[in-house]
């Protein structure tokens, strides 16, 4: 594949309490399908097993910026995102182990 699929971990409070549960999020690339993702994850973690992977595809928020030369608008980066879920029996991923 000529592009990395699984961009970075999605780390807030609320997925911090759903890795609990075995869901995990990643910011992914905006080509990547879920079979692509379920196939990246297994073989970046290979002790765990994905049971389901729902995508979503979060659009980007206007910013401004005021400047000497005016007001300057835009938006931020259009990003999408995977939510796994592993299979009851597997491993869980440790993001916080290297840390």
């Amino acid at each position: 594949m000529p592009y990395e699929i699984l961009k970075r971990p999605l780390v807030t409070e609320k997925l911090v309490k759903q890795m609990e549960r075995g869901h995990y999020a990643f910011i992914v690339d905006k080509r990547a399908n879920k079979v692509e993702i379920r196939k990246a994850v297994e073989k970046r973690f290979p002790e765990v097993e994905v049971d389901e992977v729902r995508t979503m595809i979060v659009r980007g928020k206007r910013r401004r910026q005021l400047s000497r030369r005016g007001v300057r608008e835009g938006r931020t980066a259009q990003v999408k995102k995977a939510i796994v879920t592993l299979k009851p029996n597997s491993e869980q991923i440790d993001f916080f182990a290297s840390i």
